[in-house]
């Protein structure tokens, strides 16, 4: 009998992630038998210092790869062997593959968000486009956007420097389309779309980013945060008429993408999406 395929998460407080979920029911439905661990920084000694004897010991154990989340998604970068280049201009990776003895670093993310508002939102136009937040998730989103084709993206975040250094990285690669937000009302007047990248819409954050009066029928509205899937964001700007994505396709597609550079097996995304909407009803 063949053993299962290894796959994993290393974080901190992933206690409540999803991510076992999807990959083990996709991987059941695809004929694979596959396990998914957590390895919480939280419960490590060393807490994210214990980073370098995870991924020895995930290599060791033979792991197809594992991924990467809050707070080490830059500090696993110097533990690798080579880049994807999405994962180099973004300076973060959140799937390492592992084959041959090498560890080689990707970004799923992006991707994610790029297939999920091409998948909820077809015909957004990619003008001008607000994002309010420029942390973790919105270096991804930012780069997605500009990827998709976004002629003007305009970062807005309570962090100054920390907006500045998402502008300057990306800025070399995309020139002349990622600047600086300044006056919020006045960019989202003039803007097609708003993407909320910030933890606010959360269960233990919740509120929205941008004021609700600036919210009408032809701003398009995405957001990352998916629990809840309907955020105090979407709410407001569905009752305004926007036309809305929700954080969950992002969340899938993501999970998918680091399946298939996994396995090298094609997951079922469509049916990804339904039994995560199902489970978060």
């Amino acid at each position: 009998m063949s053993s299962p395929l290894r796959t994993g998460l290393i974080g901190a407080g992933i206690g409540g992630s999803r991510s076992p979920w999807m990959h083990e029911t996709e991987a059941a439905s695809l004929g694979l038998d596959l396990t998914y661990t957590r390895f919480d920084l939280d419960l490590e000694a060393g807490g994210a210092e214990a980073l370098p004897r995870l991924l020895d010991h995930v290599a060791t154990e033979g792991f197809l790869g594992v991924n990467i989340t809050h707070p080490v998604k830059q500090a696993v970068i110097p533990l690798l062997d080579d880049l994807s280049e999405d994962a180099r201009v973004l300076g973060a990776v959140n799937t390492v593959v592992l084959r041959g003895g090498r560890r080689v670093g990707h970004n799923t993310d992006w991707f994610g968000f790029a297939e999920g508002l091409r998948l909820r939102l077809p015909d957004a136009r990619l003008g001008a486009v607000v994002q309010m937040g420029a942390g973790g998730a919105g270096s991804a989103i930012a780069y997605a956007l500009l990827r998709l084709g976004a002629e003007a993206v305009r970062i807005f975040d309570l962090d100054a420097a920390r907006a500045q250094e998402l502008v300057d990285r990306l800025e070399s690669h995309f020139p002349g389309r990622i600047q600086i937000g300044d006056d919020l009302d006045a960019r989202l007047a003039a803007a097609d779309g708003l993407v909320n990248t910030t933890p606010l819409g959360m269960d233990k954050y919740p509120g929205m980013a941008v004021p609700a009066a600036a919210l009408r029928p032809d701003l398009w509205v995405a957001e990352v945060v998916y629990v809840p899937l309907e955020t105090e964001l979407l709410r407001t700007a569905r009752a305004a008429g926007c036309p809305t994505a929700d954080g969950g396709a992002m969340a899938v597609i993501q999970a998918a993408e680091a399946f298939r550079l996994f396995t090298g097996a094609t997951p079922d995304t469509g049916r990804m999406l339904q039994r995560f909407e199902a489970a978060l009803a």
